[in-house]
């Protein structure tokens, strides 16, 4: 399978009791796919992935899977070892999953050669399509150009996800030294999706509660009408980066487009403010919601 286009992160929907809410799960899974989804992702940075048991794992993946139907399905993979990380992998290959967005090991740091074997390990292991998450901010790993390079000669490695700051030049060079059949993806929730659009991205996986904004944009993205509504949506896009807040903010957004019930988080994230509410409001009456 050929990833490409705009496959949002999903959410996940706790109760106010801090439990699994699978309506609006599914809801909110059946509206990316009408607002113009190309795919979606589950237990990425975006999912709280870090904060699901494998129990809930299961059970979203299930449900997302029945949902979405043919439509791709790439469940997200973190974790400490190439043991425990295979073990997240093959059971989102038994999942359903249709690809695996896998982040390297990130507490003891791996060289660049046990990068190859990991990834080598979870490709072979799995025999579905696997995406490198370049993501040095949250998980410490620098993964230099090169290197991706190397990872993209791997059978089974099939894309990259760049949220290496600057990364529309990154999306650029990579795109330059792979195969053309190699997929690059843009991420950081789509912050600079136009210039790495532009350096050759042909997909990006940001936050879920803007997919109907975002996907006529992209499909148009090098026209002057696509460049201004853009730029109108950059203020909720920069909002939902927030350390810290960023779960809370991606909540509360679909809270208020009635696409989940609660905008529960679970710790270490944390609830919005009543100034960061308030600021929210400022940007949902600019986008007329």
């Amino acid at each position: 399978m050929t990833l490409s286009g705009l496959i949002p992160i999903l959410a996940t929907p706790f109760t106010q009791e801090g439990e699994l809410d699978v309506p609006s799960l599914r809801r909110l899974a059946e509206w990316q796919l009408a607002s113009g989804a190309d795919g979606v992702a589950v237990f990425g940075m975006a999912s709280e992935g870090f904060a699901l048991t494998a129990t809930e794992r299961a059970r979203i993946l299930r449900e997302v899977r029945e949902v979405v139907q043919d439509a791709p399905v790439v469940a997200g993979v973190g974790s400490t070892s190439t043991a425990t990380a295979l073990e997240q992998s093959l059971a989102a290959v038994d999942g359903g999953a249709d690809a695996l967005m896998v982040l390297p090991p990130y507490l003891v740091k791996p060289s660049g050669g046990q990068l190859i074997d990991f990834y080598g390990e979870i490709a072979a292991r799995c025999q579905v399509d696997i995406m490198v998450q370049d993501a040095p901010g949250a998980t410490g790993v620098s993964m230099p150009e090169s290197l991706i390079v190397e990872l993209s000669k791997l059978d089974g490695v099939t894309s990259v996800k760049v949220e290496a700051p600057p990364t529309a030049p990154k999306v650029g060079a990579v795109v330059a030294k792979v195969a053309s059949s190699f997929a690059v993806f843009g991420g950081q929730n789509a912050l600079f999706c136009m210039e790495e659009y532009a350096r050759g991205a042909i997909g990006t996986m940001p936050a879920c509660e803007f997919t109907d904004l975002l996907a006529p944009i992209l499909h148009d993205w090098r026209s002057d009408d696509a460049a201004v509504s853009f730029t109108r949506l950059l203020p909720l896009i920069r909002f939902g980066m927030q350390p810290g807040i960023a779960w809370a903010v991606h909540k509360e957004v679909l809270v208020r487009r009635g696409l989940i019930d609660s905008a529960t988080v679970r710790l270490p994230a944390q609830a919005l403010d009543a100034d960061s509410r308030d600021a929210l409001d400022r940007i949902q009456r600019v986008l007329g919601w």
